[in-house]
């Protein structure tokens, strides 16, 4: 058990049941009354995030959480194959539990899974990712009255707007926070 005093961000607990992670935490002593602990939890099963008020005397159990590094291999029909590098055991997992992060997978690449007593409760990828560009539109000379850029469509299927200056066959990096160009590799 963790006394609410001891938590950091990115701790994960159990809060009624729920396995969820301090995103931010903030302890208030006010003037009159007890002292008081307002804690930004996010569920790592729904991915909802929450505020909850502790009083400052209150216990948690700490959640145990694996992560284990595995490479992305094939995507089947809304089913997504990783294999665990060390052991070479595959798991699948359905689009529904990648959440928006399958829109980012390439053959190849390797994640990080969580997983709590067998279960699977997410994925983390790499901030940023290299792609080729595998189709995109010719740069319209003078086109530069407003924000210059295009659409270009990448070799997983995913479209993103870039500069005038990228072709096909050309490699960039996108951030897989936002979704966005980032740079050429």
């Amino acid at each position: 058990m963790i006394n609410i005093n001891d938590i950091k961000n990115g701790m994960t607990i159990i809060v009624d049941g729920s396995v969820c992670q301090i995103m931010e935490f903030l302890h208030v002593k006010p003037g009159k009354g007890p002292a008081f602990v307002r804690i930004k939890l996010k569920n790592l099963r729904t991915g909802s995030t929450v505020e909850r008020t502790f009083n400052t005397n209150i216990k948690f159990e700490k959640a145990m959480i694996e992560k284990v590094s595995m490479q992305f291999l094939y995507e089947n029909s809304d089913k997504y194959n990783f294999m665990n590098m060390e052991t070479y055991e595959q798991i699948e997992l359905d689009k529904s539990t990648l959440g928006d992060d399958y829109k980012y997978l390439k053959e190849g690449i390797t994640v990080e899974i969580s997983f709590y007593n067998g279960d699977v409760l997410g994925l983390t990828l790499p901030e940023k990712i290299e792609y080729t560009v595998t189709n995109t539109e010719p740069a319209v000379k003078g086109n530069t009255a407003t924000n210059a850029t295009k659409d270009a469509e990448l070799e997983n299927g995913l479209v993103v707007k870039v500069p005038l200056f990228i072709n096909e066959n050309d490699v960039i990096i996108v951030s897989t926070k936002d979704g966005k160009y980032d740079s050429r590799a």
